[in-house]
């Protein structure tokens, strides 16, 4: 196993940023997504790859980056899930500020200097998130900026969980949209993956209970749908799961949500996961990178 330790300038200011990325056969799309992470205009990061006993090439792929003093290369041990490896890489940590992104998702440049600036303007914020562009297999946005349904600004934490809970799918996005303080996530118990297709949605709510949410406005990353991708598998299990973790939150905090914010959210919940199958199903071959070799000899 190859090990680097990041060498961060501890004279600067701004606060250390770690960003972790728990890799699983990744092997087509990390690359893009090293780049991106390491194209960012925020300079005090340290970056922690973990490939979680993938069966491809994800680990040939993460010795390119060996030699950056920024870069950490980890193995996580099989099995265990999402969770696991989610875990592993956010608890080798040692930023302030903690931003998961999956291994097959981009970061556009600014995302991580603009997030900061939003928690260090408000120390009582616990989370900034901003929108993200829809891409496919090849990086080319379907859908662009989305996200947060309108939360943009600074709001109570409450405020923000309920209105997850009322859309009935994850205003923040995905992990690489959405930058914490490390302490408050290791205070909840690091990430939950009770519903494994919520462990960012819930996780991101626990931490937000603790105290401040800041909506950044303007597309900040791309969430890329590709064969590999995890959520895909899910489809069919995501109104259950959204459900489940609704009627919990109703059950241990009904002073944020409540049984009608319940109700809501479960109706748009099935609403979500029949549109997200249709999604699927017309996107098609914008899902396998193969399509562009398949142009490139059309």
């Amino acid at each position: 196993m190859s090990i680097n330790s990041p060498q961060t300038p501890s004279s600067q200011d701004e606060p250390l940023v770690s960003i972790v990325i728990p890799a699983y056969n990744n092997a087509d799309y990390l690359d893009d997504t090293m780049k991106s992470v390491l194209g960012q205009t925020y300079t005090n990061l340290e970056i922690i790859v973990s490939d979680h006993a993938s069966t491809d090439d994800t680990w040939a792929v993460m010795q390119r980056y060996s030699s950056d003093p920024r870069v950490t290369l980890l193995h996580t041990e099989g099995g265990g899930g999402a969770l696991r490896n989610w875990n592993r890489v956010s608890q080798a940590a040692t930023g302030d500020l903690i931003k998961l992104v999956c291994g097959d998702d981009l970061l556009y440049p600014t995302i991580v200097a603009q997030q900061v600036a939003a928690l260090v303007a408000e120390p009582g914020a616990v989370l900034a998130a901003s929108p993200r562009d829809i891409v496919d297999a090849n990086g080319v946005p379907v859908i662009k900026n989305r996200g947060l349904a309108g939360l943009v600004g600074v709001h109570d934490g409450t405020v923000a969980v309920r209105k997850t809970v009322t859309q009935g799918t994850n205003i923040f996005g995905e992990p690489g949209c959405v930058l914490m303080r490390r302490s408050v996530l290791e205070k909840v118990g690091w990430w939950d993956s009770r519903w494994p297709y919520l462990i960012d949605e819930t996780s991101y709510s626990l931490v937000l209970l603790e105290g401040k949410f800041v909506g950044v406005p303007g597309s900040l990353a791309g969430f890329r749908i590709s064969d590999s991708q995890w959520s895909v598998r899910l489809v069919a299990e995501q109104a259950a799961q959204a459900m489940g973790f609704h009627n919990w939150m109703a059950a241990t905090r009904p002073d944020v949500v409540s049984g009608t914010d319940r109700l809501i959210g479960n109706t748009r919940a099935r609403v979500m996961a029949q549109a997200r199958r249709l999604a699927y199903i017309w996107l098609g071959r914008r899902m396998s990178k193969a399509v562009k070799a398949d142009a490139a000899n059309a």
